[in-house]
C-alpha cells in the first residue's frame, strides 16, 4: 500500500512538472518572437516574400478551413501591396497528396498570377519550410502566415535560424480549432527546441522532391 501510494505521488508530481515546464517553454517561445507577430495588415512591414505554410488538404484537392484562412491571408497581402511574390511550402510526400499544388491552383483561380508563385513540394513541417525558403530559396525576408497558434514557432524557428522573417496571424472564420491540433502544437514546441539547438538538416535540400 505504501509502495502504491508513493508511486501514484510520484506520478502525480511528474504530470504537473510536465504541465508547468510545456507551459512556460510555451510562454517563452511567445516572448521570445512577440515583437515579430502582426495581427493587423496596416502594421505589418512590408516584405518581397509571403509564405504560406501548408496544411491539410481533402482527397478533391479543396482547401481545409485553416489552409484556406492562411491562403486568403496571403491574397490580402497581396492586394495591399505587402508582398511581391508568394512562397508556398507544403507537404507533397506522394503521388496522392499534394498540398503545394492545390494551393496554388486556388490562388491563380482567385487571380494571382503564376510568375509570383514560389513552390516547395518538400515543406514537411514548420522547420523544414524555414530552413529552406532560406538554404534552398534564398528568400531574405519574409511575412510568415499561419495562425496564431502556430505562428510563435513558426517565428522561433525562424529567428534562431537567422532569418529576418515577421509573421501575420491568418484572418480566422469561426470554426473550432481541435484538441489534438493544440495538444500537437504544445508538444512541437519541444521539437522546435531540439531542432534549434542542434541546427538540424531537413529531410529533403534539393528544389525538387
Amino acid at each position: 500500500m505504501r509502495f502504491l501510494k508513493k508511486s501514484i505521488l510520484y506520478t502525480v508530481i511528474l504530470i504537473v512538472l510536465g504541465i508547468f515546464i510545456t507551459l512556460g517553454l510555451e510562454a517563452f517561445i511567445k516572448q521570445d518572437i512577440a515583437s515579430r507577430m502582426y495581427a493587423e495588415i496596416n502594421e505589418v512591414p512590408s516584405a518581397k516574400t509571403a509564405i504560406v505554410l501548408g496544411a491539410s488538404v481533402h482527397s478533391d484537392g479543396k482547401l481545409s478551413p485553416i489552409l484556406q484562412d492562411r491562403v486568403d491571408t496571403a491574397i490580402d497581402l497581396l492586394k495591399h501591396h505587402k508582398v511581391e511574390e508568394i512562397l508556398i511550402s507544403g507537404d507533397h510526400g506522394s503521388d496522392d497528396y499534394n498540398e503545394v499544388d492545390a494551393i496554388a491552383n486556388y490562388l491563380t483561380e482567385n487571380g494571382i498570377p503564376s510568375d509570383i508563385l514560389i513552390l516547395d513540394h518538400a515543406g514537411f513541417d514548420t522547420y523544414d519550410s524555414m530552413y529552406r525558403a532560406s538554404k534552398v530559396f534564398n528568400i531574405k525576408d519574409a511575412i510568415v502566415i499561419t495562425q496564431q497558434f502556430h505562428l510563435p514557432r513558426a517565428l522561433f524557428i525562424a529567428k534562431h535560424l537567422g532569418l529576418d522573417y515577421y509573421g501575420f496571424e491568418a484572418k480566422e472564420r469561426e470554426f473550432k480549432i481541435e484538441t489534438k491540433i493544440m495538444k500537437r502544437e504544445k508538444l512541437a514546441n519541444y521539437k522546435a527546441v531540439f531542432e534549434v539547438i542542434f541546427q538540424t538538416k531537413p529531410r529533403v535540400l534539393n528544389k525538387k522532391i
